[in-house]
């Protein structure tokens, strides 16, 4: 059985002691790690989070997300040059906390749109940036794991073929992928055929219902999307991801479950049986 982590987006992007307490309800279902989203960079925020995750023996994860302000891609040249720099942020705080990844959409930002497909030139400033980030995470022996995000929140990758290329373009020992489900239900013609294309530099999955609540009530075709991760051989961890209006940047504005406790527990429960 692959170990299983929840993201704690499914809190909302605040990262409190609210959040933080929720922790040893997460290691009493049953996970044994948690994916934690890293906007604020300052180190001095952390040491609590850090004390908890090791009290409770959970593996952290970092993710992290670019927002306009963070545009790797963007024209102006002080936009990118802050992306990076809170990027390599993000990256000091996933090695703090004792993640092995920093994951995320960070190859550009969401919900940004020119009203155009990728240029040659925002993919090459995207490589430039993952690159100049990547020599920073591998200092800290931290590999950066890109995702692709569906067409309504990203337009510089928005399928694993894609995603892939790219990640084969930037040619870094520290680049990597992570696998979302959710996007994977939107984009690809089959979600399991495009996990076997991209097996071989797929570290992290994260595992997310078509309607971003509990996993196994929506239409994801889960038992051809896990019966793909076996047979790839796939070792790492399953992360349930999971929003909710607590999240305005899912664009959820209806209530897809009664309690983020709920939504842990019966994810958990969902995946272990069906693994």
């Amino acid at each position: 059985m692959n170990p299983i982590a929840m993201n704690l987006l499914v809190y909302g992007p605040d990262m409190n002691d609210s959040v933080l307490s929720e922790l040893a309800f997460i290691q009493e279902v049953g996970y044994q790690g948690v994916e934690i989203p890293v906007f604020n960079v300052d180190l001095a925020h952390w040491p609590t989070w850090k004390k908890e995750v090791d009290r409770l023996g959970l593996q952290p994860f970092a993710c992290a997300i670019a927002g306009p302000a963070e545009n790797l891609i963007s024209p102006d040249p002080a936009v990118r040059a802050a992306g990076i720099a809170y990027l390599k942020g993000a990256v000091d705080v996933a090695a703090y906390l004792g993640s092995p990844y920093l994951s995320g959409p960070f190859h550009s930002a969401l919900g940004v749109f020119t009203g155009a497909k990728a240029t040659q030139q925002e993919i090459d400033c995207s490589i430039a940036g993952i690159r100049e980030v990547a020599d920073h995470a591998a200092t800290k022996n931290i590999t950066l794991c890109l995702e692709y995000l569906n067409r309504f929140e990203s337009y510089l990758v928005s399928c694993a073929d894609e995603l892939y290329a790219l990640v084969e373009r930037i040619n870094h020992p520290y680049v990597e992928i992570m696998f979302d489900t959710f996007h994977a239900n939107i984009e690809e013609v089959s979600t399991a055929n495009a996990i076997r294309r991209i097996a071989k530099r797929t570290p992290h999955i994260q595992l997310s219902e078509s309607t971003r609540g509990i996993l196994g009530e929506g239409q994801v075709n889960w038992p051809s999307v896990l019966q793909s991760i076996k047979g790839v051989n796939y070792s790492g961890w399953l992360v349930v991801e999971a929003f909710s209006e607590k999240l305005p940047a899912a664009h959820i504005w209806r209530k897809m479950f009664n309690s983020e406790r709920e939504l842990v527990e019966k994810s958990f429960r969902f995946i272990y049986g069906k693994w």
